[in-house]
């Protein structure tokens, strides 16, 4: 059994380091070991039984209910849930390869049937997450790997895009709750992550601006001076050379930052991390991290109305 500190667990589960030390002490559902260094170690089972607290939290349960049942009930109905989100995992596999497969040769028939029958099924962030960003992803590849042309790839693209907006445009238009700019920097035409992030932003409260691809510097803290957000998001997909990252981190330090708290994200900002760091951006690791960050601006928007 492998042991985690607790950075490691934060980030695996999606809580934050001051929940977990609460949990613990408060509620007595974890069971960490002590190392020779005196520094709390947490099981795989403690990292298991967090994440299935989150997801009834999530759903409407309250942890001192939770709490109540005693860390062996709670497992007990941990895995007895396993099956359920093993076969869901086992699902989006194989409809992935389907996917795929209907790709070469062509078959637009079997792929948007498969497509639209999937998403129509199960919550729209299960799709999200299970299905459209890694369908995106392995597109992304296969074209890389000239194992399918761009109009292939546009065509994957586009359709996943409409997906996406057309689950935001269900959602009501929020009035209130933390202002939020997303974008992906001038250059970047991948948008797909930028957009799955929108949605999340809109899905937990708050009011979205969201910009797409290629957004210039000054374009965006023009309309950062004009809403004045909370936050400004940008997605980088992909990393830029070294001469190119420094243009553009220096012109989001300089020019966004005094106006709007900024966040990066995506596999080309985690390439870029050291860059960032040093221009005091923060990088987000990944949607547990902008999780976390979205849930501290609403307790702050509360607090401060």
């Amino acid at each position: 059994m492998n042991l985690h500190r607790i950075h490691r667990v934060a980030k695996l589960t999606g809580l934050s380091k001051d929940v977990i030390r609460v949990w613990e002490r408060r509620f007595g559902v974890l069971k960490p070991t002590r190392g020779a260094n005196r520094y709390r170690n947490y099981s795989d089972e403690d990292v298991a039984l967090l994440r299935y607290l989150k997801e009834q939290l999530d759903a409407g349960a309250s942890i001192g209910d939770l709490a109540r049942l005693g860390r062996e009930e709670l497992l007990n109905r941990l895995r007895a849930a396993s099956p359920r989100a093993s076969f869901i995992d086992n699902t989006f596999d194989r409809l992935l390869r389907e996917l795929l497969s209907a790709l070469d040769p062509f078959d637009r028939i079997t792929f948007e049937k498969r497509l639209n029958g999937a998403v129509a099924v199960v919550p729209f962030e299960e799709a999200l997450h299970g299905i459209l960003l890694p369908l995106q992803e392995q597109v992304g590849r296969l074209w890389h790997d000239d194992r399918v042309n761009v109009a292939v790839e546009h065509y994957v693209t586009k359709h996943i895009q409409q997906k996406i907006f057309s689950a935001m445009n269900q959602l009501p238009v929020a009035e209130f709750g933390s202002k939020v700019v997303v974008a992906c920097p001038p250059g970047e035409e991948h948008d797909i992550a930028a957009l799955a992030v929108a949605y999340r932003c809109r899905v937990r409260g708050c009011r979205v601006y969201y910009l797409g691809a290629n957004v210039p510097v000054t374009a965006l803290t023009k309309l950062c001076h004009d809403v004045d957000p909370d936050l400004t998001i940008i997605s980088f997909p992909l990393a830029l050379s070294e001469t190119k990252a420094t243009e553009v981190i220096q012109a989001l330090a300089q020019e966004v930052s005094p106006v709007s708290h900024l966040s990066v994200g995506g596999h080309g900002a985690l390439a870029m991390r050291e860059l960032f760091l040093k221009s005091d951006i923060e990088v987000l690791e990944d949607f547990a991290a902008l999780d976390n960050k979205l849930e501290r601006l609403t307790r702050r928007s509360t607090v401060q109305g």
